[in-house]
């Protein structure tokens, strides 16, 4: 019997990966815990790493893996299909269901590694495959990069409805290629946001160019009963785009009743940082113009 740790070294939620490798062990007898530094002697040490702008000073014998790392790398099979079902006892204050009904995207962008890492949509597991965590109850994480992608979508949408799950899109959904029974299944759907808090599922406004087709959806949703102070809009700055781009999407996604959510593709750009934090603190944004709001910071800003 091997006495084997585990570290997640970024992220907020359960990590798949670390929980397939603990159920690996303890379905052949060792023992799985968090790792508690070097003082604290162990057979193994694993850590993930999801985020590539995650910091990084660990030991030599640590086995590292992630997305943050190497976005080719994968799990031994053994421990691929060990599924996480034996590993709850790592996360006993999580609440949720959790996992992925689907792999893989359809779109090709540039700034994204899920094309790299998992090709074109795939099924990954059934939803009741899904429904293995025993605080979970009817609360359900979907962490598919491209749900509305999945092969069974309009099916997989019926059983969360007959189900009657509570589900959160954690990557948000494809609103530019929505359909009107995509729109109309959604509006059915127990939809919430990420901390579910409040009636809000997620899309995204990447590009500038697309914004016929982000409106196409966004009246689709609309007309199938979504109303439009339950979509939140994330937005991509930093990524081919300029300041006006960037200005015109949050102000047309305020403009429709919605919420934007930028996100800043490097967070080391002044600008980039003093624009997510005036766009995703509501009060300000509604409040305070960004010409106004920048002389407020004092750090040197960068174009």
């Amino acid at each position: 019997m091997a006495n084997v740790a585990v570290m997640q070294l970024d992220g907020k939620i359960p990590n798949l990966a670390l929980m397939q490798i603990a159920s690996y062990h303890k379905r052949i007898g060792d023992t799985v815990r968090w790792w508690d530094g070097p003082l604290f002697p162990c057979d193994k040490v694993y850590a993930s790493k999801i985020f590539d702008f995650t910091d990084l000073d660990l030991p030599e014998y640590v086995v590292l893996g992630g997305t943050g790392v190497d976005v080719q790398r994968r799990l031994p099979e053994e421990m691929n299909g060990a599924g996480i079902a034996g590993a709850w006892s790592l996360y006993p204050k999580y609440k949720n269901h959790i996992g992925f009904s689907e792999r893989g995207c359809r779109l090709n962008c540039k700034f994204c590694v899920v094309p790299q890492k998992d090709g074109r949509p795939t099924k990954a597991a059934s939803i009741e495959e899904l429904l293995n965590n025993p605080l979970g109850e009817d609360r359900l994480v979907l962490l598919d990069d491209d749900f509305l992608g999945h092969p069974e979508v309009e099916d997989v949408f019926e059983e969360l409805i007959d189900r009657d799950l509570t589900v959160n899109f954690i990557c948000g959904l494809n609103i530019r290629l929505i359909t009107e029974r995509q729109a109309e299944l959604l509006s059915r759907t127990k939809f919430i946001n990420n901390s579910f808090g409040s009636k809000q599922v997620s899309f995204a406004w990447d590009n500038i160019k697309d914004e016929r087709l982000i409106l196409r959806g966004f009246n689709r949703c609309v007309e199938a009963g979504v109303k439009p102070r339950e979509m939140q809009f994330f937005v991509l700055i930093g990524y081919d785009s300029t300041h006006e781009q960037d200005m015109h999407r949050v102000q047309t996604i305020r403009d429709l009743g919605s919420d934007p959510f930028v996100m800043a593709y490097d967070r080391k750009v002044q600008y980039q940082k003093d624009f997510q934090r005036w766009v995703n603190h509501r009060a300000i944004f509604n409040s305070v113009k960004f010409e106004d709001y920048k002389p407020a910071t004092k750090k040197e800003r960068k174009s």
